[in-house]
């Protein structure tokens, strides 16, 4: 059963939320329908043809915007325990039983690997005439760049063999629904989240999901192609369809969520209550009226709006991240006064009618929200409006308390950020992208890892990584995309993915079997390798971070003369050694001695070519005429410095202000290799582009470090310090495959109180560290089965399964 959590970890604006039961057909309910993730999917739809088929609309272009009802009677003699059902579409789909919502989907991935979703429909079901249906929309051109298509199509299959004529076929009614139409979004900035809706609510199509609607009049279904799991057997292997398999992930999260306040509104005066409570707004005939509200943090959500009479008046709802002085520029994000409102839109025409209800098909991502109505010959009246929150259903399960207030401040809105950048996959951004890049996703998958244990949506990702391959070797930057983009770089750190999977995670057979596509990755880099190993000629977008200084391109850093970069060297050298590791532990022990000699002659080439003796720094290019905290906190993090050089290039990274400065991005790398040098005890004095995020209101962190122009409000490979505060602050780590050893080694710096814990494969593991006069008292709890060191000031202690305690001087 998916279980019902939170959505956001503000709670501390729990007072918004609304309690009350919904109106019309949003009240979902995924909390108490059993999504069948956990059962037995029957071999014959997993290996053999579904009895079910794909089947659309006829007489419609299948590829064009449109929106599609589809629906089925169902007669049943008595109430069953259990029936279950696996349904997809694409584009997306919502799916009723006897009105009721009860799936979302299908989650995002490509036609070689289309998701369906499992669940258990029995508690809607009732004796007698039941109806099962859905509305399907494809976006068509303006599809969300993260959204790959074939056509216009939905399946759904019935387990249980006496349910056979439920399945997908020309006994399904069908109809365009001719209400809605696209809305594109214009923005000078790159944007490719999808289109806005215009609803005609006088052609909408009351009624659809009642058992006793009449059909008559709609088409019979037109059958496309059977459905085809990925793994068939038999036939003659030409498949040109979707390929169906089951999906990992659970139903998104949904819950009820209050906007905060009104900011402004002209034409009309607002009650003092509207919207945190629901409370009728009045709007005349012949009226124009603008409402500016502020829901007070970022948030996904479906915003609902009900609303009675009015009939032909225009309404509008728009969405933004935050206010702008002047395009670019933002300021402050909880400043409003004088600035100018930018956003995705929706528009509604009403019938006149009492208790109609907008909702928008996809969820809309916004802090504020402006509302425009103009009505015609009759008033119109706002019964209400408020927003469904939704994300991945991830749990917090991580704590952290200290005598520094600003921690949990930061952690809070981490957390939020990362909440914000989870759906059916990772996210860079939900407001302008919706993709999945490998960079972002090592991050926000440790961030999984550390706050919540859920290791999911992480699999997920790995999966789609995998899948992205092309066939000389690298991966795709992003996936899944309609468009594909190559960043070679962003392999690497799909190799570093894995790693990470390794150490946190507990599938090793899982694990196994990405390793094939790991050799084929690191063979497609040894294509262009010199003699000496440094890499040269290497096509495609070759991104580092987002660094604006002489000789950075879009992200890419600076190449020499030769064709090559420090940069680019030092993150292959840094795959060759996780990728021996991975083989060491997990695959060919050939493999990993392979790898080890790759990575010791780049070691001497790095060494020789870029280091700058005169500086005790390594420079971006063989000329040695530009230098980064890239190139050297990866220096560091690659061994080939270490001990007190290491701890000497640490030093110059944070006082020499002539190296090309790490973006927020970054930092996550930069901040692993400064406590690897020794600095770890300063972690806290490096946060200041956290604490300027705060300063300018944001809620989430922001994109870039200049805030004030910031594109996105929310990045989720800004909210590293949701790791770090727990395995830098309070020391907890890894320190074998599966989390089966674990290193805690904790850097308090100025803290003189600080526990905390996190999500164990096999439990919890919590650490508490408190200064008592002039003794720390400390108390370390280990998980069943699971034995650690905890180093104190460089010396090692042993530690046990269970509590662990110690009294040690500073």
């Amino acid at each position: 059963m998916v279980s019902r959590v939170s959505i956001l970890i503000s709670e501390k604006l729990s007072n918004s939320i609304m309690k009350y039961k919904k109106p019309l057909w949003f009240l979902f309910v995924f909390y108490c329908c059993p999504a069948a993730k956990g059962q037995t999917i029957p071999p014959a739809l997993l290996h053999n043809s579904w009895n079910a088929s794909w089947v659309t609309v006829p007489g419609e272009t299948q590829s064009a915007y449109g929106v599609y009802i589809f629906r089925k009677t169902l007669d049943l003699s008595s109430k069953p325990d259990s029936f279950i059902i696996h349904v997809s579409a694409d584009n997306r789909y919502k799916l009723f039983v006897n009105e009721t919502p009860v799936s979302l989907g299908p989650a995002r991935g490509d036609p070689d690997h289309w998701n369906y979703e499992t669940l258990d429909i029995a508690a809607f079901l009732k004796t007698g005439k039941n109806c099962l249906s859905a509305i399907v929309w494809n976006d068509g051109e303006w599809r969300p760049e993260g959204q790959i298509s074939l056509r216009t199509g939905f399946i759904l299959q019935a387990d249980d063999p006496t349910a056979q004529a439920l399945n997908t076929g020309d006994q399904w009614k069908c109809i365009r629904d001719n209400s809605y139409h696209p809305l594109k979004f214009e923005t000078p900035t790159y944007y490719v989240a999808g289109p806005g809706e215009l609803v005609d609510m006088n052609i909408q199509l009351p009624g659809w999901g009642k058992g006793d609607f009449d059909d008559k009049s709609w088409k019979n279904a037109q059958t496309i192609a059977p459905g085809i799991p990925k793994g068939l057997l038999g036939g003659y292997g030409t498949i040109s369809n979707w390929l169906l398999i089951p999906s990992v992930i659970p139903q998104m999260e949904l819950k009820n969520q209050r906007l905060l306040r009104v900011v402004k509104a002209s034409g009309i005066k607002i009650p003092d209550s509207f919207p945190s409570s629901r409370i009728p707004v009045q709007i005349p005939a012949h009226q124009q009226v603008t409402i500016l509200i502020d829901q007070g943090y970022l948030t996904n959500a479906y915003p609902e709006l009900l609303f009675s009479g009015g009939r032909g008046a225009a309404l509008s709802l728009s969405y933004a991240e935050a206010l702008f002085i002047k395009y670019p520029a933002k300021g402050n994000r909880n400043e409003t006064e004088g600035k100018i409102f930018i956003g995705r839109k929706d528009s509604i025409i009403s019938n006149g009618n009492r208790g109609q209800v907008f909702i928008p098909l996809s969820f809309r991502t916004y802090r504020y929200v402006q509302i425009r109505v103009t009505t015609a010959e009759e008033p119109m009246t706002i019964d209400d409006f408020f927003g469904t929150a939704t994300g991945y259903p991830f749990r917090l399960n991580a704590r952290l308390e200290s005598d520094n207030p600003e921690l949990g401040r930061m952690l809070e809105i981490g957390w939020r950020t990362a909440r914000n950048c989870a759906m059916e996959t990772y996210m860079d951004c939900p407001y302008y992208e919706q993709l999945q890049y490998i960079g972002d996703a090592r991050i926000q998958g440790l961030i999984s890892l550390y706050n919540s244990g859920d290791e999911r949506l992480l699999q997920n990702a790995l999966n789609d990584m995998d899948n992205s391959r092309r066939p000389e070797g690298v991966t795709l930057s992003r996936h899944p995309s309609f468009t594909p983009q190559y960043i070679p770089t962003f392999s690497f750190w799909y190799i570093g993915m894995l790693h990470d999977y390794m150490m946190y995670g507990r599938d090793s057979a899982f694990l196994k079997n990405k390793l094939a596509g790991e050799r084929q990755i690191l063979q497609y880099f040894r294509n262009y390798q010199l003699p000496d190993g440094s890499l040269k000629g290497v096509p495609y977008w070759m991104f580092t971070d987002w660094v604006e200084t002489k000789d950075w391109v879009s992200g890419a850093g600076p190449v020499g003369k030769d064709g090559c970069s420090a940069l680019i060297d030092l993150q292959l050298l840094w795959a060759y050694q996780l990728a021996a590791d991975l083989e060491s532990k997990m695959g060919m022990p050939a493999y990993a001695s392979l790898y080890n000699q790759y990575a010791t002659q780049l070691k001497q080439t790095i060494r020789k070519k870029y280091f700058d003796e005169g500086r005790k720094l390594f420079a971006d290019r063989a000329e040695k005429d530009l230098f980064s905290q890239h190139a050297n906190a990866l220096a560091i993090l690659t061994g080939i410095i270490h001990d007190k050089e290491a701890n000497t290039t640490a030093r110059l990274i944070l006082a020499d202000t002539t190296l090309a400065p790490a973006s927020i991005y970054f930092k996550y790398y930069l901040h692993q290799a400064l406590v690897e040098a020794g600095l770890g005890n300063e972690y806290l004095d490096w946060l200041g582009q956290w604490h300027e995020n705060i300063k300018m209101g944001l809620t989430t962190w922001a994109e870039i470090p200049d805030i004030n122009n910031a594109r996105s409000d929310c990045h989720a490979w800004g909210a590293s310090p949701n790791i770090e505060f727990f395995r830098t602050l309070l020391g907890i780590d890894s320190d074998a495959p599966g989390f089966t050893i674990v290193k805690i080694e904790p850097h308090l710096g100025s803290l003189k109180y600080l526990k905390g814990g996190i999500p164990h494969p096999r439990g919890k593991i919590s650490a508490s560290y408190q200064l008592e006069n002039g003794e720390w008292k400390i108390q370390i709890d280990l998980p069943v089965a699971t034995s650690g060191n905890f180093i104190w000031r460089g010396k090692t202690y042993p530690l046990k399964t269970g509590p662990n305690s110690f009294s040690l001087t500073p």
